[in-house]
């Protein structure tokens, strides 16, 4: 997912959305500036809020605003997401969403060596969001299943495996039932294995990986799936490490990518400087090695890899009492 390094200034995209969103974007923003790198942040409105005062979820100065810059880092949105980050999605062609799940110490982990990368598929299956209502009774969603963006996206993940040292891919469908369309991508799953001789493959059906997720966790090093199971099984992979407030993500096109953390708006906390911004900072971290800037993203990440081993300032989903920014700034004095 990195990149080599090619500029001495970044302009980055901030859209901090709606509820805890604004909050932990200020705390990832405290760390990134404490940073020796030269970013030019560029904040864009989209969200419920965004709706309500202009009438658009997502104005087109925002898209614009992503469009021209480097990479863009989220925050959250509420009601209206799916006519926010699917959108943006769609329209800068981000077909990858990558999602880790990953055990950090004193977080309720259900083990220590949890490891591995959902690579999830991101610009078809049912979330392109075609739907017929024919009667007050019933209604019908298609599900658009395409070579080209399976093979992109399974290419994608054992790419991803082999720059990152992972072993084995596994590739999860539902072939047994939806035999034309996750047929399809069980055949196209294996044609790219073949590409890559020294990853281990194997493919489970979706719901089989939803039990091996909690009686097998350690076997998992990359999961590659189309839209839903992989939005499914990410927010399973969260409850075995700890919750989403420790789930960062990103979403990588050919010319954008966007960092966000995998957590909602949770209007029932916002407001009250209480959210997990840990998420928010890790995704910070992905946004950084995908700019080529590793030394800072190693900084950054050892740093709350110490916060979160000392345990001493830890918000209330993790046992503790702090608050979004005195996380922040413990991050902050740990890099």
């Amino acid at each position: 997912m990195s990149t080599s390094k090619t500029k001495d200034k970044y302009q980055i995209a901030v859209v901090p959305g709606d509820g805890i969103g604004k909050e932990v974007m200020e705390a990832a923003i405290h760390v990134l500036d404490a940073l020796d790198i030269d970013f030019d942040y560029v904040y864009g409105q989209a969200g419920d809020e965004c709706l309500e005062k202009t009438g658009s979820a997502l104005p087109d100065e925002t898209l614009e605003i992503i469009r021209n810059s480097d990479a863009c880092l989220f925050g959250a949105a509420g009601e209206s997401a799916a006519d926010v980050i699917v959108k943006i999605r769609q329209e800068m062609r981000m077909f990858a969403n990558l999602r880790p799940v990953k055990a950090y110490p004193n977080t309720n982990s259900l083990s220590d060596d949890i490891d591995f990368m959902i690579v999830r598929e991101n610009t078809e299956g049912l979330y392109i969001a075609n739907e017929e209502s024919y009667t007050d009774d019933g209604a019908v969603a298609k599900r658009i299943i395409t070579r080209e963006a399976e093979e992109r996206i399974i290419d994608y993940a054992f790419k991803y495996a082999k720059d990152n040292n992972k072993s084995k891919v596994t590739g999860v469908h539902k072939a047994n039932v939806l035999k034309k369309s996750d047929g399809l991508f069980k055949d196209i799953f294996y044609e790219v294995a073949e590409r890559y001789p020294e990853i281990a493959t194997e493919d489970y059906y979706v719901d089989a990986t939803a039990m091996y997720l909690i009686t097998k966790p350690e076997s998992f090093d990359i999961i590659v799936t189309t839209n839903l199971f992989g939005d499914i099984l990410s927010d399973e992979g969260a409850g075995l490490v700890g919750g989403l407030g420790l789930i960062p993500s990103a979403n990588i096109g050919e010319d954008a990518a966007l960092f966000e953390p995998v957590h909602g708006s949770a209007p029932d906390i916002a407001g009250q400087g209480i959210a997990n911004p840990i998420a928010m900072m890790l995704s910070a971290v992905m946004m950084l090695r995908h700019l080529g800037e590793n030394e800072a993203a190693d900084r950054f990440d050892n740093a709350i890899l110490k916060v979160l081993s000392d345990a001493n300032i830890l918000t209330g989903d993790l046992g503790g009492s702090a608050t979004t920014m005195e996380v922040a700034e413990e991050v902050k004095n740990n890099l």
